[in-house]
């Protein structure tokens, strides 16, 4: 019996379908701007002075990435959301750069599925949008991971 690769582990989808997931991924820019915008600010003490003028600049390419996010739902024919997805606030700095690095992580696991979507309905140029938006989003898992003195998640294909 043969295992599947990961490149042929994916849910194929409609243009459609596509709208209704870039939707979902521009709902979760949205929530990681605000994170980071909150958490950016409130974050106390000494060892994570760091972490936090990083979040402030990981807002600011979230922003970016909701931009190119909008672009790529409007060309398809859909409306851009306007909701963000809940964000999750704690009194404790480990607390909150936990919500960070799982909403990264799953971030990261969903746009990985997306370009292959795009490239299954042969919108190459999408799937390298959100290409460049996957280095970001690795580069923002990998300084939440060290803040907190983990190992970076490993990859996992999106259901």
């Amino acid at each position: 019996m043969k295992d599947k690769t990961h490149a042929e582990d994916f849910k194929k989808v409609t243009r459609s379908e596509l709208i209704e997931l870039l939707n979902e991924d521009l709902s979760r820019e949205y929530q990681a701007i605000i994170g980071y915008v909150v958490y950016s600010k409130v974050l106390k003490g000494a060892e994570y002075m760091n972490i936090a003028g990083e979040l402030e600049k990981h807002a600011a390419q979230e922003l970016g990435h909701a931009l190119i996010i909008a672009e790529q739902i409007d060309y398809l024919g859909g409306m851009p959301s306007v909701e963000a997805k809940t964000v999750k606030t704690s009194e404790k700095a480990t607390e909150m750069l936990q919500f960070d690095l799982d909403n990264e992580t799953a971030t990261i696991r969903n746009y990985r599925e997306r370009v292959r979507q795009c490239e299954h309905l042969s919108e190459y140029a999408m799937s390298e949008q959100i290409r460049g938006i996957l280095i970001d989003e690795q580069d923002h898992q990998i300084a939440l991971a060290t803040a907190l003195g983990e190992s970076v998640p490993a990859p996992r294909i999106a259901k």
